[in-house]
């Protein structure tokens, strides 16, 4: 990536672990520490600098179940199979935060998903993205424009199906 140096890190971080989660579900490995160094040994930068795209990638794989079941509620109108590859490696990260990572505001996490897909798919990509984004952002019971200190948690509200 050449504009690396102009790139903010965490977006960087948060490029990274949607490319690795495309990577791991088209191409599975048997270890998952394998595919980290194999996928980290092609980086730019050394792997010191991902540390946030590690802890993201580790908590989006150990929440899938849950991550997908959310991502099948909001799409409307879509198969799970149907969607593409790279939308639901971006989706599963941003689901990811929105629903496991208090210390992140949801509008950054919803965000940051609308540029990946700007970056990393096609023009209708950030539409479909932010629509399921927008429905799952109104079943959280936190603030939306500032992060929390709290334990991990699935923070949907009480009468709401998961």
């Amino acid at each position: 990536m050449s504009d690396s140096k102009k790139t903010p890190l965490r977006h960087l971080n948060r490029l990274c672990a949607v490319q690795f989660l495309y990577m791991w579900d088209v191409q599975k490995r048997d270890s998952l520490e394998a595919a980290l160094n194999h996928f980290f040994d092609l980086q730019e930068t050394d792997r010191k600098a991902y540390g946030f795209a590690e802890d993201l990638i580790h908590g989006a794989l150990e929440h899938m179940p849950q991550v997908d079941e959310a991502i099948k509620k909001y799409s409307q109108n879509w198969t799970f199979e149907r969607i593409a590859k790279v939308d639901l490696a971006i989706l599963r990260l941003a689901v990811f935060e929105l629903l496991f990572r208090t210390d992140i505001p949801p509008i950054v996490s919803i965000n940051e998903a609308i540029e990946l897909s700007k970056e990393l798919s096609t023009i209708d990509s950030k539409r479909f993205v932010n629509g399921i984004l927008d429905k799952l952002k109104f079943g959280l019971t936190r603030p939306l424009r500032s992060a929390e200190k709290t334990e991990e948690k699935v923070l949907i509200k009480e009468g709401e199906e998961e």
